[in-house]
Order: C-alpha cells, then structure tokens, then sequence
C-alpha cells in the first residue's frame, strides 16, 4: 500500500482554512513519512492500522501512475495490445464478482499466515498511528477514495501484469514468472518486518495466480480495491459516524 495519508491530511489543511495545522511540528514531520499497515490480531482487518516508516514525501500514487504510464508508452512503441498487460473486461463482471467473492477468504488467509510467522519467530513491528493521522471528514475520505482506486489498478498492473508479461518474454515460464514477480512485490515493504515481507509476497502470488487464470487483472485489482477502502475509507468513515 502506499502513503496516503500525509498527503490527504496536506491537500485537506489546504482546504480547511479554520483548522491550523502545524506542519514543522515533530508529530508533523514523523507523519511525513510512508505508513503501513500493521499486522494485526484477531478481531480487526489486517489492513485496519497503519504503521510509519521512513520515505520520501513525494506522493506513491503520483509515482505509480508515472509508472504505469511508463508502462503504456512502452506498448505503444512496441505496438502492443493493452489487453496484454490485463486491461480487458472481457469477462465482465465475472470477474468482478470473483474477486468479491475470494476477498474475505484471502484476507483470512494472510491474516492467518501472519500469525502463524509471528508465532514462529518472524519479526511484525507494531507502532500505532497517531490520532495526526487519522481521516477526518468528507475532503479526505473522498481523496482517500480515489487514491486506493488508483493504488489498485496501478500495482496490479506493475507487479504483477507488466513484470509476468516482460518475465515470459525473456523466457521464463508462466510459474517462474509468477513467482520472481512475487518475490520482487514485497521488496518494499521492509519496514513491515519479516513476517510481513514474506505475507506480502505470498499475497503477490496469489494475485499473480489468479490473474494467469483469468488473463485480466479485473479480480486482482478488486479484491486490492476492497483491502484498501475497508482500511483507508470506510474504518475511518465507521469511526465518524
């Protein structure tokens, strides 16, 4: 996932003139930083806290749209379809209903292998996001909204499409593929410890998996989607109400 929340709190301060908010403050400067999302333990979605970890304050959703734009005007040079990287509904909302239906069994699943690493000594550091943090009101919600749309659709398409794509054109096979992309998926999520490097890459296979089956990226993405709005969206909506 990505770090949305300083830049959500940043654009929403912009907007909220009658809430002043102390950017050059300490609490300020250790929330500019990326969050993730701490594993957590029975009773709450593994998505439904985040955690802080040192990054740049460039925003990750900028970055993966580059990337992802990147990605299109590689095909375009190349004269490659867009439905080769997964772009196609030509399942329709098969697919969709697919990735509904496999999100609460795979958000089980990874919640339970967490656990079961943490059990067996892996590390998952835990440090609870500060109340600096927190979504609050319509603005941020909304922000919120769109960014873990374009968080799902643009990682589904770089970590595992476009990667499994170029991965089989330099000879591996479809397995091969699936697993280095899986592999390389996690590589950024470090600070979330061992345990949590190695879920995120189960996850990723998983993903990748799924998509060689159904040759879209529509069911990945949605059940990405869903992981995301429950903890960045909807929790926080939850707790307004």
């Amino acid at each position: 996932m990505v770090t949305l929340w300083y830049h959500i709190r940043y654009f929403n301060t912009i907007l909220d003139t009658n809430r002043a908010v102390n950017y050059n403050s300490d609490e300020a400067t250790a929330c500019r930083t990326k969050l993730r999302r701490v594993p957590v333990k029975s009773g709450r979605a593994r998505y439904g806290e985040f955690r802080i970890a040192n990054e740049s304050s460039h925003p990750p959703s900028l970055r993966d749209l580059a990337l992802v734009s990147l990605i299109f005007f590689f095909l375009w040079r190349n004269g490659e379809p867009v439905g080769q990287i997964g772009w196609t509904f030509r399942n329709g909302w098969k697919d969709v209903a697919l990735g509904s239906g496999l999100f609460i069994p795979f958000s089980v699943g990874a919640d339970l292998l967490e656990q079961a690493l943490r059990a067996a000594g892996l590390t998952a550091p835990s440090i609870p996001l500060p109340s600096f943090e927190m979504a609050r009101g319509l603005v941020e919600l909304m922000l919120a909204s769109v960014m873990v749309v374009v968080v799902a659709l643009a990682e589904e398409t770089i970590f595992r499409v476009y990667l499994i794509l170029r991965f089989r054109g330099i000879g591996l096979s479809a397995v091969a593929a699936a697993v280095l992309s899986a592999a390389i998926f996690p590589l950024g999520h470090g600070y979330e410890g061992s345990a949590g490097v190695v879920t995120v890459g189960v996850m990723g296979l998983v993903f990748a998996l799924i998509y060689m089956w159904r040759r879209s990226l529509v069911a990945p993405a949605v059940i990405h989607f869903l992981q995301d709005f429950i903890a960045v969206v909807l929790v926080p909506l939850l707790r307004i109400h």
